[in-house]
């Protein structure tokens, strides 16, 4: 009889980041690492691991979601899932009555991304291969139907995207030798958190030096003045050279955002991050007129393809920052990382919380390998937190995520990190 998935698990786990403040934004100022985790199991005894990352509360609407959505997947047969992981997705984010609640975004669509991203875990490990390389090894017409492209046509056809992908595909084996050999730029986010002391941002942003980084960011957007001190704090302490990215978290309206801008422009920041609100297009796109040289990033509020297709179009955007779990997990995130290369804006994944270090590093080598061709411009976020609770954390050397060769998508937990922060009504 064929495999099918028999079993599909929802877990609350939440760490205590709040007690140091470490992950600690102008919006989320006593974050909590969360994560909707998810295992599915089939009947020849094999698992897949994904997780929605949230910040604390709201987690448990999280797992009610996944629980929601599991009687579409437990059942079905495990071969079929894998020859049509386009069509699974589809599956999964069009159920009426439950695609009703988004449609596309909010909860039920992130725990369609957990789902999904455990069922391409699952597929790495039947084929013995990281998802990264899975995906890099990929026909550009396998990738091709990966893509629902009902509401991209207008900017990206499947004919576009085939081209983009034949276009790459002579260089993937050399590209993928170097990525072995050499691992793929990062920037960190560790020294930055808005809730840290001076003397802790300069302490951690010399280790950062230390360790290889010449890219971290800077959480802003509270106070003018600390904004201020804090960043010239930070670029005293790296130099002229080193590149800082900035950090709203969305705290801002448009006009504002412009105005506070200003007088941190004399420390060279390299990119805005989320200047305002994630669903605002064309206030993006007005905040980049008016702050350049400075860069917009934003994405990972970016809740679905259509919308960071809009924010392309607008020409709203100098950097993507897809999330590995926001959208429909990696099959989503095929499309989008499309989209990017289509109009030749760079990926720098967001990584800041628990397990996307561990999930986003695949996405951003699939697209080296397979896609863009390039790492020009682009970078991956770490940060140095809650590592030790995955069975195959990243790894860090020289300010680059060395190639992870393990089967899957790197998003499974330890059992006792599992039980040991499984969430309680008085608390882990």
């Amino acid at each position: 009889m064929a495999e099918v998935i028999s079993a599909l698990e929802a877990v609350d786990v939440r760490f205590p980041t709040s007690r140091d403040l470490d992950g600690s934004d102008a919006m989320n100022p006593e974050p909590d690492y969360s994560a909707a985790y998810v295992v599915i199991r089939t009947t020849a005894g094999r698992e897949g691991f994904g997780l929605a990352f949230t910040v604390g509360r709201g987690n448990d609407a999280q797992v009610a979601a996944i629980e929601a959505l599991a009687p579409l997947v437990i059942g079905l047969p495990l071969p079929d899932v894998l020859s049509d992981l386009g069509g699974f997705s589809e599956m999964l984010t069009g159920d009426s009555q439950l695609r009703w609640l988004g449609p596309y975004k909010g909860v039920i669509h992130m725990a369609a991304a957990a789902i999904i991203n455990a069922t391409w875990d699952l597929y790495g490990r039947v084929e013995d291969k990281p998802v990264w390389r899975l995906l890099a090894e990929m026909s550009p017409q396998q990738l091709v139907d990966l893509v629902d492209f009902r509401y991209l046509e207008d900017a990206l056809t499947p004919a576009e995207a085939l081209e983009i992908l034949e276009q790459a595909q002579p260089g993937r084996g050399a590209r993928q030798a170097d990525l072995i050999a050499n691992g793929y730029p990062a920037y960190t986010t560790t020294p930055g958190w808005l809730g840290y002391t001076d003397d802790k941002l300069v302490r951690l942003a010399k280790e950062a030096v230390a360790d290889g980084f010449d890219h971290i960011k800077l959480k802003v957007g509270a106070d003018l003045d600390t904004d201020i001190r804090r960043l010239g704090l930070a670029r005293e302490t790296l130099g002229p050279a080193a590149r800082i990215a900035i950090d709203a978290n969305q705290a801002w309206g448009v006009q504002q955002a412009i105005e506070w801008l200003e007088p941190l422009a004399r420390f060279d920041p390299y990119w805005i991050e989320e200047p305002t609100s994630p669903d605002d297009v064309l206030g993006h796109a007005a905040i980049r007129d008016a702050v350049a040289p400075i860069k917009v990033a934003a994405g990972e509020h970016i809740h679905n393809q259509v919308m960071f297709k809009q924010f392309l179009q607008a020409g709203a955007l100098d950097v993507v920052q897809l999330d590995a779990s926001r959208v429909a997990g990696v099959t989503e995130n095929v499309a989008v990382i499309l989209l990017a290369a289509k109009y030749g804006v760079p990926i720098c994944p967001h990584a800041g919380g628990v397990g996307l270090c561990e999930m986003v590093q695949h996405l951003a080598m699939f697209d080296y390998v397979a896609v863009s061709a390039s790492t020009d411009g682009r970078a991956i976020e770490y940060i140095d937190h809650l590592h030790e609770h995955f069975v195959d954390p990243v790894v860090i050397r020289d300010g680059r995520y060395l190639a992870p060769s393990a089967p899957g998508i790197g998003a499974e937990m330890h059992r006792h990190s599992v039980d040991t922060y499984r969430w309680q009504e008085d608390g882990p």
